[in-house]
């Protein structure tokens, strides 16, 4: 089973960013797919998710009308879009599969807002 991040990196207060999740070694369109994050010295919190078919979509009420989380079945990838990043939305991101009791994880990928 592998998860790999990628669309990390540096931007300013008010830009945008694309994260991307590809996935292999697990029947991709049978999981719930969830982006998390760790900022320094907080606890992980969930920023999104998405149902296995993607009809359900939820969201951190910090990141609500910024952020927008979809799924490529036929890729085996899901995306982040966040927009209008602030200083505060600087973490590790990771990307999470979940079903039945199965749970795994990405490395995680650095976003880092600063001017």
């Amino acid at each position: 089973v592998q998860l790999v991040e990628s669309g990390g990196g540096l931007v300013q207060p008010g830009g945008s960013l694309r994260l991307s999740c590809a996935t292999s070694g697990f029947t991709f369109s049978r999981y719930v797919m969830n982006w998390y994050r760790r900022a320094p010295g907080k606890e992980r919190e969930l920023v999104a998710g998405i149902a296995s078919a993607g009809g359900y979509t939820t969201y951190a009420g910090s990141v609500k009308g910024r952020f927008t989380i979809s799924r490529d079945n036929a890729k085996n990838t899901v995306y982040l879009q966040m927009n209008s990043l602030k200083p505060e939305d600087t973490a590790v991101y990771y990307c999470n599969a979940y079903s039945s009791g199965n749970n795994y994880w990405g490395q995680g990928t650095q976003v880092t807002v600063s001017s």
